[in-house]
C-alpha cells in the first residue's frame, strides 16, 4: 500500500537516487499534518453509516429517475449495493487518511472502476453527488477541526475527481 513515504522512497529509488531535501520536506509535511489526518478518520469512523446514508439520501434524491423500473437503483437489492458501495468509498477515504497517502484509494476504489462501472452500466455521477455531499456537508469546528477538514476533503475532492 503507498504512503507518503513509500512514495517518496520508491520515486527516488526508480530515479537512482537517495530522497531529495525536497522529497523528505514532503514527507515531514505529511507527519506534521498525522493528527488532523488521525482526528479525520477518527470523526469519520464514528460517524461512517450517517454520512454514508446521508450521501446515499442526497445522490437518489438528485437521480430520482434511479429508482425507476430497470435502472440503477430499481430493487431492494441494487438499493443495498449502491449505499455500500458510498460507504466502501467513504471507508477507503479513512484508510487513506490513516496511511497519509492515496494508496488505499488508488489500490482498492480507482483503479478500473470506470471501466467496471460501463461493463455494468453503472452511471458514475450519483457517486459524484453523494462524495460532494459528503464534502460540502463537512463542517468545522462541528465536525472535525478546519486541518482535520482540509485532510479529509482534499481526499474526498481526489475520489470525486477520479470518478468524473
Amino acid at each position: 500500500m503507498k504512503s507518503v513515504v513509500t512514495t517518496v522512497i520508491a520515486s527516488a529509488d526508480a530515479a537512482g537516487r537517495f530522497p531529495s531535501t525536497s522529497d523528505l520536506e514532503s514527507v515531514q509535511g505529511s507527519i506534521q499534518r498525522a493528527a488532523a489526518r488521525l482526528e479525520a478518520a477518527e470523526k469519520l469512523a464514528n460517524n461512517l453509516d450517517a454520512v454514508a446514508t446521508e450521501a446515499y439520501n442526497a445522490a437518489i434524491k438528485k437521480y430520482s429517475y434511479l429508482n425507476n423500473a430497470g435502472e440503477a437503483n430499481s430493487t431492494d437489492t441494487f438499493k443495498s449495493k449502491c449505499a455500500r458501495d458510498i460507504k466502501h468509498y467513504l471507508r477507503l477515504i479513512q484508510y487513506s487518511l490513516v496511511v497519509g497517502g492515496t494508496g488505499p484509494l488508488d489500490e482498492w476504489g480507482i483503479a478500473g472502476q470506470r471501466e467496471v462501472y460501463r461493463a455494468l452500466g453503472l452511471p458514475t455521477a450519483p457517486y459524484v453527488e453523494a462524495l460532494s455531499f459528503a464534502r460540502n456537508r463537512g463542517c468545522a469546528p462541528r465536525d472535525m477541526s478546519a486541518q482535520a477538514l482540509t485532510e479529509y476533503n482534499a481526499l474526498l475532492d481526489y475520489a470525486i475527481n477520479s470518478l468524473s
